[in-house]
Formats: structure tokens, C-alpha cells, sequence
């Protein structure tokens, strides 16, 4: 599965809710989960961005899909990177011509 780096900011309406923070976390699991996708990991940090989340998937579009879900529920913005590991990473620079 490919892995994912997401970046995510609370919008007000998130920081004003952030209470029920946990609750939505489990729910994002689960949604993940259910798209044959994992949360492998989860920070809240300091700085520009609240969340950072390490994930898998079996593709681009699945995380898409998951970006729109969880963000039209109105409490997180986010921007989604695709991370490639050390071993594609050296795949990558071997197939340079």
C-alpha cells in the first residue's frame, strides 16, 4: 500500500468543537478502515498545522475520496502528501536514464 502524509489545520468550527476531537478521530479510523485504508499514525503538533496523520492505502483515489469525506464535515482542512519509502524512493533514482 502506498503511504500518505497528511497536514491538517482545524477550521473554527473545529477548534470551537474540539472537544469532541476524540470521538472524531475514532470516526476518521473507521472510515479509513472501511475504505481499505489505515491510520498508521497520529500527532497533534505545534506550529502552522494541529494534526499530522501517517496513513496507507491501496491508492490516490481512495485518499481523495477520504480527504472529501472528512473534510466536508466542516472541522479540518488538510493537504495530503504522497510519501514514497527509501526502498521506492532508490527504485525511482535506478530507473533514471
Amino acid at each position: 500500500m502506498a503511504t500518505y502524509i497528511s497536514l491538517i489545520r482545524f477550521t473554527e468550527q473545529g477548534i470551537k468543537t474540539i472537544r469532541e476531537g476524540g470521538a472524531r478521530l475514532d470516526a476518521a479510523k473507521q472510515a479509513y478502515r472501511a475504505a481499505g485504508a489505515e491510520i498508521k499514525a497520529f500527532y497533534t503538533t505545534m506550529g502552522q498545522y494541529d494534526v499530522v496523520i501517517v496513513s496507507e492505502a491501496p491508492d490516490d483515489a481512495t485518499v481523495a475520496k477520504l480527504a472529501f469525506t472528512v473534510g466536508s464535515l466542516g472541522n479540518v482542512r488538510s493537504e495530503t502528501l504522497r510519501a514514497f519509502t527509501e526502498v521506492e524512493y532508490r527504485s525511482i533514482l535506478a530507473s533514471l536514464s
